[in-house]
């Protein structure tokens, strides 16, 4: 079967960490005039890591929320589907003489 939603997440963290750190980067060289970036040029860099380290937590674990759900349906159908398939299949045949 698939593997469970936690075994995919804990790589996506991590990539997903990994990107930060890059975006973190690439945002700090394209800062513009605009409030919100002056607020955050105002913060420590540390702060601004652990900002986006929270944000980036928080996406993640909807994500994971949201793979788990649709990992659970997929299984309801997986355990459902082949029992109505088969049910579909045998009453065919009771028709065909």
């Amino acid at each position: 079967g698939l593997p469970p939603p936690s075994a995919t997440v804990a790589p996506r963290l991590a990539a997903a960490m990994r990107s930060a750190r890059f975006a973190l980067m690439a945002s700090a060289a394209c800062f513009g005039g605009s409030q919100a970036a002056a607020s955050e040029a105002s913060l420590n860099p540390i702060r601004k890591v652990v900002n986006l380290l929270q944000a980036m937590q928080k996406k993640v674990e909807a994500e994971g929320e949201k793979e788990k759900e649709l990992y659970d349906q997929f299984m309801c159908w997986c355990k459902h589907g082949s029992g109505d398939l088969s049910g579909s299949i045998s009453d065919a045949n009771d028709k065909i003489p």
